[in-house]
């Protein structure tokens, strides 16, 4: 009997000591393909075999940040596009970091490549960003970031994974020269005026086009044209499941061209309205 019992102990023990050395195995195998992956491309592109075996399935010990998404032209979502540039911003900045590892990991799946995903987790909307950390099981409240309340601007999306991991990501946004462009584009226009103009300079004292430029570059200015020329918005939001047209963006990292043109009509008739009265 003893030896019995002894035999099964055994037994018990070598096939433990098996499917560890198979759990290892096979998250050594996972790690190594997400590096490999994630230094050629910051973002993973995921189909639903994959989503299955990298996200879902044990063993896992490092966090992954998911997007779903739906950038196909035909699904109408006007804010996926801007969102995964602020996606792929937070991944390239973390990719290229000095604190870079393999604890953390970028992805993303679109539905037309997987809609089994969403299936899989209950949804149909999209953006959205998921972190499924480094323990197994269904991800919290916490885990799915609040794009309607604090936008998905690449720094608040950094802000959420440090917040849900302690993993701290710097973003670095790629230079843009629209604006030095523009400047320079500018500066040889009032250049060129000036020249035509040189024997006739008594336009340079006039009161009155000195205030309407200047009045319309702070109506430009605080109705958010700039930031349009920087981020490069949609012009409204339509919801791919009911259809509605939104001019009005959620939250207050993010808004609309729509958006800013309603402000400076409106900034436009108050100061009208103040003028004659």
């Amino acid at each position: 009997m003893k030896l019995i019992l002894t035999y099964i102990i055994g037994i018990t023990i070598l096939i433990n000591l098996i499917d560890c050395q198979v759990n290892n195995d096979v998250l050594s195998e996972k790690v190594e393909q997400l590096t490999e992956w994630s230094l050629k491309k910051p973002v993973i592109r995921l189909n639903f075999d994959k989503f299955k075996h990298y996200v879902k399935s044990a063993p896992r010990n490092y966090s992954i940040v998911v997007m779903l998404t739906a950038l196909a032209s035909h699904r109408e979502c006007q804010i996926c596009r801007p969102a995964n540039d602020e996606f792929q911003i937070v991944a390239q900045s973390w990719r290229y970091s000095p604190q870079f590892s393999n604890n953390l990991f970028f992805a993303m799946v679109d539905f037309d490549d997987a809609p089994d995903v969403f299936k899989m987790l209950n949804t149909a909307s999209a953006p959205q960003f998921i972190l499924f950390g480094r323990k197994q099981g269904k991800p919290k409240a916490a885990d799915h970031f609040d794009i309607s309340r604090v936008g998905f601007s690449a720094e608040q999306i950094a802000k959420w994974v440090n917040d849900r991991t302690e993993i701290n990501i710097r973003v670095f946004r790629p230079p843009n020269y629209s604006g030095l462009l523009l400047a320079v584009l500018l500066v040889m226009m009032v250049g060129s005026l000036l020249y035509v103009k040189r024997n006739n300079l008594e336009f340079l004292f006039n009161k009155t086009s000195w205030s309407l430029i200047v009045i319309g570059a702070i109506l430009i200015f605080i109705s958010g044209q700039m930031w349009n020329q920087i981020r490069g918005p949609p012009m409204v939001y339509r919801n791919p499941q009911t259809g509605q047209v939104g001019f009005f963006a959620g939250g207050h990292g993010y808004q609309f061209i729509a958006e800013t043109y309603i402000v400076l009509a409106i900034y436009i008739l108050f100061y009208f309205f103040k003028f004659e009265n």
